[in-house]
């Protein structure tokens, strides 16, 4: 068998790349967003078959591990689901929960610190900016374009650093 640390790294996101959030889309809709409803309703995300294959497919090749911006305080959640949909294991990499830089400065933080011992293979994420950064600093991407943009998440993840 072979070390899963000689394997290159496969970087999910998870909010729109592998869970489907437009059922909670409502929350951020609202003035002011309702931050604890949005997390709060993430168990009941249905899995984008899309993202969820290739997640498996990477797996054959890659350590799969996680990267969200997701708030730490959702952590056994988001852990509970990914067991649920069958996913690879793998690390999570989250938010600290006061932490409102945009996703874009948190996340190639994260890929730049991960590749500093690791070769990663691929960033999959739904974010436009985060994907442009990425692909800016040298990853290869895979943009998750399989759901409709949400301007909500948008503006929440690149002026209010919540997800």
């Amino acid at each position: 068998m072979t070390d899963s640390s000689s394997l290159p790294l496969a970087v999910f996101d998870l909010d729109n790349t592998l869970a489907d959030t437009a059922h909670r889309q409502r929350f951020l809709e609202r003035k002011p967003r309702d931050w604890d409803g949005f997390f709060a309703a993430a168990p009941q995300d249905p899995p984008l078959a899309e993202g969820v294959a290739l997640a498996l497919e990477s797996a054959r090749e890659c350590e799969v591990v996680y990267l969200t911006g997701r708030p730490e305080r959702c952590r056994r959640d988001t852990l509970d689901w990914l067991a649920a949909q069958g996913l690879p294991e793998g690390r999570v990499y989250m938010r600290r929960d006061n932490d409102r830089r945009p996703a874009r400065r948190t996340k190639l933080e994260t890929l730049r610190r991960l590749a500093g011992t690791r070769d990663v293979r691929v960033l999959v994420d739904d974010d436009e900016l985060v994907c442009e950064d990425a692909e800016r600093a040298g990853f290869r991407v895979v943009r998750a374009r399989w759901t409709a943009p949400s301007a909500e998440l948008k503006v929440a993840q690149e002026r209010e650093g919540r997800t």
